[in-house]
C-alpha cells in the first residue's frame, strides 16, 4: 500500500462525473488510492473497514458506468458503503465519521442524494429495489435500479421472497451478489464470462424465442420436440452454469466474475445492463483486500476499533469486561453444568460473545446465519424438546422475530431463554441499531419474564436464574458497554421472580432505575440529598413481572416516584408502572417517567447521546426538585 500523502487522483473526485472523465487505468490507480484513504481515516475513527476494502473497484465500477442518483444505487445494510460515500463528495468528512452529528457509518438519506436506501439491518435492498422498479415503470421512466446485496445477506428470508418476486414481475433490475466467501478459479471463471456473453446478447436471446416458437408450430410432435429441447437445454444449464438457481428464479445470472479486476467488471456490468429484465451479476470480492491484518482475519476486521496501520494492533482501553464478554464466559460455566444448554445466534457469534462457547462446545452451537425468525423458531422447537436454547441476539435484530417470540415462544409458554444484548443505547452505530424498543415491545407478551442487571455480577445471577426458571420464556438485556467493576461472586444464586432491591433509603421520593441508568439514579440522589432531599434508589431488575409488594408499599408513604430507563418511554418501563397502580385502583401519585423521547437518536458516543436525551444528573435533580412537594424540601 502507498504511503500518506499520494492520493494524486482522489484529491480531485469530488462528484461520481469526475470519475467518468478517467481511464480505466486511472480508475485502478482511484482504487490504490482509495483503500489508502481508508485504512488511514478508519485507524483513528474506527468503522467497518473489512467489507469497505472489499468492494472498492465494484463502487467505483457503478459510479463509472451509471449515473446516480438518476440511477438508484441500493446498498444491503449500508455498512459497506464508504467508498460510495468518498465518491459522492462526502471524502472530506471522514474524519467525522460514526461521531456525534458527523458523517454517518451507514446510508443517509439526509447525508446526500446519492442516499437512496436507508439500512442498518441486511437482506432489505431487494425488496426496497423492487419497489423502486415498480414504481419506475407505473411512471414510465427509464432509469436503472441497482441493488448490492452479499452472500451473508442473501441467507436472510426476506431477500428470498424478493428474488421470488423479482424473478415472476421479469422487470428490469440489477442485483450484485458481493460474494466474499467463494474463491473463483480461472477456468471457471472465463467459462461463465464467456456464457454471460452469450446469454446477455440480444440476437442469441431473440434467436433462442424465435427457435422455440418454431418448433411449437409442428404439427403433432411439435410441443413434445419443445419439451424434450427443453429438458437438453436444462441439462446443459445445469451442466455448465453456475447460478442455475437464480436462473430458474427467472433471472439471467452473469457471473461469477472477478471482483477486483477493473476492466472485466466494467464488461460484465455493461453486459447485464443490455438484459431486459432482472439479471444477477455474481461478483466474487476479498473482504479486507489491500490490507493485510483485514485479509488474514476479515470477522475481526469486519467491524473494528481504532488501530495502529504498521502493526494492525488494535487500540483497546483498558477496564473492566464488557457485559457481553461476562455473558459468554458465564454460558460456559453454566453449559458445563447442565448439558441441556443450547445457544444459537442469528450470524452474529463473535459480536454476542459465543466464541468460546462454540469451541468449547461444538455440537451446541447454532449459528443459523441472518435468520432471526428461524432462530426464534428453532429455539421454540429445542425448548419443545427439553433442552434450554439461549437464543442470543442484539435488541435491535430481535425487533425482526417478533411474530416468531409471540406466536412460537410466548404463546406456547416455552422455555427459551433470551439473551438480548445491546440494550440501550449503542454509540457509533446510531439510530438503525439503538435497543431501546424491546421493553416496549416485551413487556406487552403473556408469559414473558424480562430482567436487566445494575451490573456484571447481577447478570451472572440473572443468567442462573433464567436456567433454573422452568415455567416459560424469560429474558435478560444488558448493555454494550463495559462492566462496573464489582467484585464477582464465584457462587451464583437465582434471584427471585418479581423481586427489586433498595440500594439507597429515603423517604421522600424514589427512583425506579433500570440496569446502567443505576449509577445515575445514585448521583442525583446524592445531590438532592445536600438540600436536605432523602431519595430512595430501587434497582428495578424485573421490569415484568414488577414488585409488587414494594410498588404498592411506595403508593401507601404516598412517595412521589421517578421512573428512569433507557429504553423508549413510550410503552416502556415507567408506563407499566402506571398501569400497575391503574389496576390496582391508586389514584393521586406524583410520578415522572423518564426514557428515550420518541424519536430516532442518532449516531454518536453512548455518553453523547445520554445527555441529548437528558439522561444526566442535573436534569434528574431538576425534576425531583419538581416533582418533591416544597414540605418534603428541607433546607
Amino acid at each position: 500500500m502507498e504511503s500518506e500523502g499520494t492520493s494524486v487522483l482522489l484529491d480531485h473526485i469530488h462528484q461520481p462525473e469526475d470519475l467518468k472523465r478517467l481511464t480505466v487505468e486511472q480508475l485502478e490507480q482511484v482504487a490504490e488510492e482509495t483503500r489508502q484513504f481508508l485504512v488511514e481515516k478508519l485507524s483513528v475513527t474506527g468503522g467497518h473497514l473489512a467489507p469497505n476494502l472489499g468492494v472498492v473497484e465494484l463502487t467505483i465500477a457503478m459510479h463509472y458506468l451509471f449515473d446516480s442518483p438518476k440511477d438508484k444505487f441500493i446498498f444491503d445494510v449500508g455498512h459497506q458503503s464508504y467508498v460510495h460515500k468518498i465518491l459522492t463528495g462526502r471524502k472530506d468528512k471522514f474524519d467525522t465519521l460514526r461521531k456525534y452529528k458527523g458523517l454517518c457509518g451507514f446510508v443517509k438519506r439526509s447525508e446526500s442524494e446519492h442516499d437512496v436506501w436507508e439500512a442498518g439491518h441486511s437482506s432489505t435492498s431487494l425488496s426496497a429495489a423492487m419497489g423502486m422498479a415498480v414504481a419506475r415503470d407505473l411512471k414510465g421512466e427509464t432509469n436503472r435500479i441497482i441493488a448490492m446485496i452479499g452472500d451473508g445477506a442473501l441467507t436472510g428470508g426476506m431477500a428470498l421472497e424478493a428474488l421470488n418476486h423479482i424473478g415472476h414481475e421479469k422487470r428490469k433490475l440489477m442485483v450484485i451478489l458481493n460474494d466474499n466467501e467463494m474463491s473463483i478459479a480461472p477456468n471457471v471463471g472465463a467459462l461463465s464470462h464467456y456464457l454471460a456473453r452469450i446469454r446477455s446478447d440480444r440476437h442469441y436471446v431473440k434467436a433462442k424465442e424465435e427457435f422455440e416458437h418454431l418448433i411449437k408450430k409442428i404439427p403433432a410432435i411439435g410441443g413434445t420436440l419443445a419439451k424434450t429441447a427443453e429438458r437438453v437445454k436444462d441439462s446443459f444449464k445445469y451442466l455448465v452454469v453456475p447460478g442455475v438457481w437464480f436462473e430458474e428464479l427467472g433471472l439471467t445470472y452473469l457471473g461469477p466474475v472477478d471482483g477486483h479486476n477493473l476492466p472485466l467488471l466494467l464488461d460484465t456490468m455493461k453486459q447485464a445492463d443490455k438484459v431486459n429484465g432482472p439479471v444477477l451479476v455474481h461478483v466474487i470480492t476479498t473482504k479486507g483486500k489491500g490490507y493485510s491484518p483485514a485479509e488474514a482475519d476479515s470477522h475481526k476486521w469486519h467491524g473494528i476499533s481504532p488501530y495502529k496501520i504498521e502493526s494492525g494492533q488494535v487500540l483497546k482501553t483498558v477496564g473492566p469486561p464488557m457485559y457481553t464478554e461476562v455473558f459468554g464466559s458465564t454460558l460456559i460455566e453454566l453449559a458445563k453444568q447442565d448439558e441441556r444448554i443450547v445457544a444459537i445466534t442469528p450470524a452474529m457469534p463473535g459480536g454476542s460473545g459465543l466464541l468460546g462457547f462454540a469451541k468449547e462446545f461444538p455440537d451446541r452451537m447454532f449459528d443459523v446465519g441472518i435468520a432471526e425468525q428461524h432462530a426464534a423458531t428453532f429455539s421454540a422447537g429445542l425448548a419443545e424438546e427439553g433442552l434450554k436454547p439461549v437464543f442470543a441476539v442484539y435488541s435491535t435484530f430481535l425487533q425482526r422475530a417478533y411474530d416468531q417470540v409471540v406466536h412460537d415462544i410466548c404463546r406456547a409458554n416455552l422455555n427459551v431463554v433470551f439473551a438480548i444484548d445491546r440494550a440501550g443505547f449503542v454509540g457509533p452505530d446510531g439510530e438503525t441499531h439503538q435497543g431501546v424498543y424491546d421493553i416496549a415491545y416485551l413487556r406487552s407478551i403473556p408469559n414473558m419474564v424480562l430482567m436487566m442487571p445494575k451490573d456484571e455480577n447481577e447478570l451472572r445471577h440473572m443468567m442462573k436464574t433464567a436456567f433454573e426458571y422452568n415455567e416459560g420464556p424469560i429474558a435478560y438485556r444488558y448493555p454494550r458497554e463495559n462492566g462496573l467493576g464489582v467484585p464477582i461472586d464465584e457462587t451464583l444464586q437465582p434471584i427471585p421472580i418479581g423481586t427489586w432491591e433498595v440500594l439507597r433509603p429515603g423517604s421522600d421520593a424514589a427512583i425506579l432505575a433500570v440496569g446502567p441508568m443505576i449509577p445515575l439514579a445514585l448521583e442525583a440522589a446524592e445531590a438532592m440529598s445536600k438540600e436536605g432531599v432523602q431519595v430512595r434508589v430501587i434497582n428495578a431488575r424485573f421490569i415484568k413481572p414488577m414488585d409488587e409488594a414494594m410498588l404498592l408499599q411506595l403508593a401507601k408513604e404516598d412517595i412521589p416516584i421517578l421512573t428512569l430507563e433507557e429504553g423508549a418511554a413510550l410503552g416502556g418501563f415507567g408506563s407499566g408502572v402506571l398501569e400497575h397502580y391503574s389496576q390496582h385502583n391508586v389514584y393521586g401519585l406524583r410520578i415522572k417517567i423518564i426514557g428515550v423521547p420518541d424519536y430516532f437518536v442518532e449516531h454518536g458516543s453512548v455518553k453523547e447521546q445520554r445527555k441529548e436525551v437528558g439522561f444526566t444528573a442535573e436534569r434528574l435533580v431538576s425534576e425531583l426538585q419538581a416533582l418533591v412537594p416544597r414540605r418534603r424540601q428541607r433546607a
